[in-house]
């Protein structure tokens, strides 16, 4: 019973670590209007710094231990965040 237990658990793991890396492997994109300016700035910002990464990458033969990549998927992260934020503030009327 232990070991069913603990199989289930493990693939439950497995799945969801899969599907975050297949969530955090979606490349940054503006979509926040010009009514939250510095939230489309952060944005771009952040679109910038991962084509800058990307670019990077693609330059050293993607020999940069993963940091790179954890660089990316940290900005892919903050992307959804900033998003959020823009979502929290048409919410409430809010311009930023």
């Amino acid at each position: 019973m232990k070991a069913n237990a603990f199989l289930a658990g493990a693939l439950f793991g497995a799945v969801i670590s899969v599907g975050c890396a297949v969530v955090a492997q979606e490349a940054p994109f503006v979509d926040i209007g010009q009514r939250h300016g510095n939230l489309r700035a952060a944005q771009e910002n952040i679109v910038s710094a991962w084509q800058a990464i990307s670019r990077g990458q693609q330059a050293n033969d993607d020999q940069l231990g993963g940091h790179a990549q954890r660089a990316k998927d940290l900005l892919s992260q903050a992307n959804v965040e900033v998003r959020l934020a823009a979502d929290v503030a048409n919410k409430n009327n809010r311009n930023w």
